[in-house]
């Protein structure tokens, strides 16, 4: 098919390459444009334009798609379809209804549940036991058209945002792939009423630990905001990104000493009690240092049993 790609981030690479393995005519690549990034502040292109330029592909990253003279140029392209995947802007009606089978957007959650910006780290926020992928014919709203296929994913105990993340990516370029061969066989199922959420993109503001809180909700918050923007705590002033956890089986927080034991590390390897139960600590980032695991990051930043971990406002 002749396939307009519309996508920006790491996690749309994969997509891009499964359509070119496929045998597709990519008729253009469509992404963000470049912006300012690393310590000279240098326009970098982003990872679906940098591929797209490797597998030697029109690339074209309009600031918006409301123009009439950009709305004309999309559908001079003539193109079966449209696969959209992270692309980060609105497709007004006139770009859904250009190509002759519409625009397939490919999602990131189990639809209608965790409609909109970060599918990922909601799921795993939340405590879900499943997410997925689901190949949707984009219409007007928030991911509301009807679905064409979908795939389930286990979360597992350890998972984190990035993991999934890799996992959801590449489920996804397979599905795609399958969807196009078989697209003129699939009937759309319209999304239910029931169960509709809406996944919110995340704030920073989020991001700073409740030891407090139970320590399930402590772990699933690390996991699904790993590695950006990263949970967080501080200590002798130090801000510290956690970027991996799971849930503490051997103490709990009633063996922490003293009235204020959520927050305080039990032992020697990490484990932080909360509001019920303990969480372990297993990657942390201190400011301007790479991410370690918890025997290295200990070796130069210890973080004896005792300790009291606490948020900025404390």
């Amino acid at each position: 098919m002749r396939v307009i790609f519309m996508g920006t981030p790491e996690f749309s690479v994969p997509v891009l390459d499964a359509l070119v393995e496929a045998g597709h005519e990519i008729a253009a690549v469509y992404c963000q444009p470049p912006r300012p990034a690393g310590r000279g502040k240098k326009d970098r292109p982003t990872p679906v334009h940098a591929r797209a330029l490797d597998l030697v592909l029109e690339v074209r990253h309009p600031v918006s798609l409301k123009a009439p003279s950009e709305q004309a140029a999309f559908a001079e392209l003539e193109a079966d379809v449209a696969v959209v995947v992270a692309y980060g802007l609105i497709l007004p009606q006139a770009i859904l209804d250009a190509p002759v089978r519409g625009c397939l957007n490919i999602h990131a959650s189990l639809l209608p549940r965790w409609r909109g910006a970060a599918p990922i780290h909601r799921a795993i926020m939340a405590g879900d036991a499943q997410t997925g992928i689901c190949i949707m014919q984009m219409e007007a709203g928030l991911d509301t058209g009807p679905v064409l296929m979908r795939k389930a994913i286990e979360i597992g105990p350890e998972d984190t945002t990035a993991r999934l993340h890799d996992r959801l990516s590449r489920t996804g370029a397979d599905l795609i792939v399958q969807a196009l061969a078989s697209l003129r066989d699939l009937t759309p199922e319209p999304q239910p009423d029931e169960g509709v959420t809406y996944a919110a993109k995340i704030d920073k503001a989020e991001a700073e630990i409740d030891w407090t809180a139970p320590a399930v909700e402590v772990d699933r918050k690390i996991r699904g905001l790993s590695p950006f923007p990263g949970a967080w705590f501080s200590v002798d002033g130090q801000r510290i990104k956690v970027l991996a956890s799971r849930l503490a089986t051997g103490l709990s927080s009633r063996t922490a000493p003293g009235s204020d034991a959520p927050g305080m590390v039990l032992g020697d390897s990490l484990t932080v009690a909360c509001g019920e139960g303990a969480v372990d600590l297993l990657r942390l980032q201190r400011a301007g240092k790479g991410a370690q695991d918890r025997e290295t990051f200990l070796r130069g930043f210890p973080l004896a049993a005792g300790t009291r971990l606490m948020s900025e406002g404390e």
